[in-house]
């Protein structure tokens, strides 16, 4: 990335929130002076990178126009070091030496659920269902998508969202079939290809039956 953005990401980072004169005040203590014309030309870019938010109104405390104040997205938050993974990697060993398979199989079901919980009412016909479970899907990092088939509908999801821990913890492979069945209404699919094993996507089957709900 380009060095001043990068520096306006982690002056970001650092003051959670600020203006361009606040960003301007540190980025010259970094890098010498520079204008808010020029800072407010590399957060437009920010901001289309998705790395910025839209800015917020903050009202002054004394006379003067109201300043528009920027924060990181969490797309943004993402690219700074973090340790989650280490963490849930220790979690999950450390569940399955101290519980029988089946109650970590519960437990991560129950994760699942609670996910899902109120993504999707109970009456949506299945299209419509599809297009909100391949929103929820994709916001969570799946990058999910579907189409119609013979004998149903085909669910695809091109991304793992913690695919460096699906290799050594399988639960989680079953933690998402029960993710999936709670969003398409309690129906199971039949997983037809997996990434795990080397597939360009995990592959789900939605069979065709008399009792989705249908619009009125």
């Amino acid at each position: 990335m380009q060095q001043t953005r990068q520096h306006i990401l982690e002056i970001l980072k650092e003051r959670e929130q600020a203006t361009v004169d606040e960003i301007v005040q540190d980025l010259s203590e970094r890098i010498g002076e520079i204008t808010a014309v020029t800072v407010r030309h590399h957060l437009e870019i920010l901001r289309g990178d998705g790395l910025v938010a839209a800015p917020i109104v903050r009202r002054r405390t004394t006379p003067g126009r109201p300043q528009h104040v920027y924060s990181l997205t969490d797309r943004a938050l993402e690219l700074f070091p973090n340790n989650y993974r280490q963490f849930a990697q220790q979690l999950l060993s450390q569940i399955k030496s101290q519980l029988p398979r089946h109650e970590v199989n519960v437990i991560l079901e129950n994760v699942a659920e609670r996910m899902a919980s109120d993504v999707i009412p109970p009456d949506v016909p299945m299209p419509s269902r599809l297009e909100r479970v391949v929103e929820y899907l994709t916001s969570q990092g799946y990058q999910a998508t579907w189409e119609a088939a013979d004998q149903g509908y085909i669910l695809r999801t091109n991304n793992c969202p913690y695919h460096h821990l699906a290799a050594d913890h399988e639960e989680l492979c079953a933690m998402d079939m029960r993710l999936i069945s709670t969003l398409l209404g309690g129906v199971v699919p039949r997983r037809v290809e997996h990434l795990a094993s080397g597939g360009l996507s995990c592959t789900y089957l939605i069979p065709a039956r008399i009792s989705y709900p249908v619009p009125e």
